[in-house]
């Protein structure tokens, strides 16, 4: 019955994440790491075609896992940030509101900044630091 479960969440979550491809508003990233959450703890079949598959590459590996993400991506990605940010703070006029909003964005991209291309830059200098010793 788990089993069943979590097939069908990992594939509804499958499903809204596909359709966030082309809808700017729904988190494709977020709804496939539900679906591989989902389809690890289910079917081993299912994972294993989800992750060799193209939309899983571009959007989890290549982004989160590898870190490659161009400027015009993090841009992108900010953008479609605040948009989803500034609807709350547009429809409802409360001030606390805005306020939290806004530090819960620039926290976004503080730490998505951080870790898309700060650990990149460590890395790469601790490598240049050892190969300059040896």
């Amino acid at each position: 019955m788990k089993k069943w479960l979590y097939i069908g969440l990992g594939s509804i979550t499958f499903a809204i994440g596909t359709v966030g491809i082309f809808l700017p508003f729904l988190p494709t990233t977020v709804f496939y790491l539900l679906t591989g959450f989902f389809w690890l703890r289910s079917s081993e079949k299912l994972y294993q075609k989800f992750v060799q598959s193209k939309n899983y590459q571009k959007y989890i590996q290549e982004t989160l896992v590898e870190k490659k993400i161009t400027n015009k991506g993090m841009i992108k990605m900010f953008l479609m940030i605040l948009v989803i940010f500034a609807i709350p703070a547009i429809l409802v006029n409360n001030l606390i509101m805005r306020v939290t909003l806004a530090i819960v964005y620039l926290a976004h991209v503080f730490g998505l900044t951080w870790y898309l291309r700060g650990k990149e830059k460590k890395s790469t200098e601790s490598v240049q630091l050892g190969d300059n010793n040896d």
